[in-house]
C-alpha cells in the first residue's frame, strides 16, 4: 500500500511517499522546504506541487497530515497552534481531499508521533503506551487497549501546560507548567535563568549571551561535569518523573517513551526521574513500565505523517 505523508511544523514542512508491508516501512520519496511566517495557503500551495508528481509516478493511496496542535482531527482543521502564525481555522483535510481524490487524515503531531513509535519504534509490540515529544515543546500521544486515544477533538495528551510547580519559566501562559522544565525550550530558559542569577558561571563563558544558550549546550557542559548544568538538567529531570508517576498511576502504560532532548540526554535526566518516580508512584504500576527513548530519531516527523495516512478511511 502506498501512504503520502506531510509534515508541518514551525521550522520546515515535507512530503513523503512510502510503502508499508508486513509491519516495515521503506520511504520512497522526500521533499522539504522552510516554512515562512503567516502563509498557510502558500504553504498549501507549495506541499501540493511536491505531492502532486509524487502521486503520478506512485499512484493511488492515502494522505496522512501531522501538525502541532490545536486541531480538530474529526473535522481536519488546524485551529491556529501557536509555531504556526495565521494557521486559524484552515481545512486541511477537505483541501488535500478535493485536490487529490484520495482520503486523508489530520493528527496532532505527538498522536501521529505515537503511532510512528508504537508501530515501527520503541513501542513496537506494546498494547500500552505513552509517547512524550520532550521537543521544543511538551506534548504526548496516547496508545490505549491498541488504539490511538486523541479524545473527543484530537486534543488528548496536551500535558505540557500542566502546572507542575509554583515557580519556572512561563510556558503555555503559565509560570512553572510541564513544559518549562521538560522540553528544549524550557530547559533553554532554565539555563538563561542560571545566567542571570551567576553571571560568571561556565554556561554564559560558552554561550557568549544569553540568546546562544541551548538545551544542548548545557547538556555538553554537564557532560564535561559542569556543576551548574549538571543541576540544571537535574531539574528537568526530577520534574519529567513527577508528571510521569501520575501517567503511570492514571494510565498503568506497560512502556513510556520519549523523544527530543531525552532521547538524546536520557542519562543526564535519567537519575531524578526515576528517583522521583519510585518516591511518587505506585509501585505495582511502575514497575510493569518501562521508560525508553524513542528510536526513530530524526525520521520520526516522516514516519509520523505516514503513520497518520494509514489511519485515513
Amino acid at each position: 500500500m502506498i501512504y503520502y505523508g506531510i509534515d508541518i511544523g514551525g521550522t520546515k514542512c515535507a512530503v513523503t511517499t512510502a510503502k508499508v508491508a508486513g509491519g516495515e516501512i521503506e520511504i520512497l520519496e522526500k521533499e522539504s522546504f522552510p516554512t515562512p511566517k503567516n502563509d498557510p495557503d502558500g504553504v498549501l500551495s507549495r506541499l501540493y506541487g511536491f505531492l502532486s508528481p509524487m502521486i503520478k509516478r506512485c499512484g493511488e493511496g492515502k494522505i496522512g497530515i501531522s501538525c502541532g496542535g490545536p486541531l480538530d482531527e474529526e473535522a481536519g482543521i488546524v485551529l491556529g497552534p501557536p509555531n504556526l502564525p495565521g494557521w486559524e481555522r484552515v481545512e486541511i483535510v477537505r483541501f488535500f481531499e478535493e485536490k487529490t481524490g484520495f482520503k486523508a487524515k489530520l493528527l496532532n503531531d505527538a498522536n501521529a508521533s505515537a503511532l510512528a513509535e508504537w508501530r515501527f519504534g520503541a513501542g513496537k509490540g506494546t498494547k500500552n503506551m505513552v509517547f512524550m515529544t520532550f521537543g521544543t515543546g511538551l506534548g504526548a500521544g496516547l496508545i490505549l487497549n491498541g488504539k490511538l486515544y486523541s479524545g473527543t477533538n484530537g486534543n488528548a495528551g496536551e500535558v505540557g501546560h500542566v502546572r507542575m510547580a509554583s515557580s519556572g519559566p512561563v510556558h503555555y501562559g503559565k509560570k512553572g507548567a510541564w513544559e518549562s522544565f521538560c522540553s528544549g525550550s524550557g530547559i533553554a530558559d532554565l539555563g538563561k535563568e542560571l545566567a542571570r542569577k551567576k553571571p560568571d558561571c561556565a554556561l554564559i563563558k560558552a554561550a557568549g549571551n544569553e540568546d546562544n544558550i541551548t538545551a544542548k549546550l548545557i547538556a555538553e557542559l554537564a557532560l564535561k561535569g559542569d556543576k551548574d548544568c549538571l543541576a540544571v538538567y537535574s531539574k528537568s529531570g526530577r520534574i519529567l518523573g513527577k508528571g510521569l508517576a501520575v501517567l503511570i498511576d492514571v494510565l498503568n502504560p506497560e512502556t513510556v517513551v520519549i523523544g527530543g532532548v531525552y532521547m538524546r540526554s536520557h542519562g543526564l535526566l535519567d537519575p531524578t526521574m526515576y528517583k522521583e518516580i519510585k518516591k511518587e508512584s505506585l509501585s505495582h504500576a511502575a514497575r510493569v513500565c518501562k521508560i525508553k527513548p524513542a528510536l526513530l530519531n530524526e525520521n520520526i516527523g516522516d514516519y509520523a505523517a505516514i503513520s497518520a495516512a494509514m489511519e485515513a478511511e
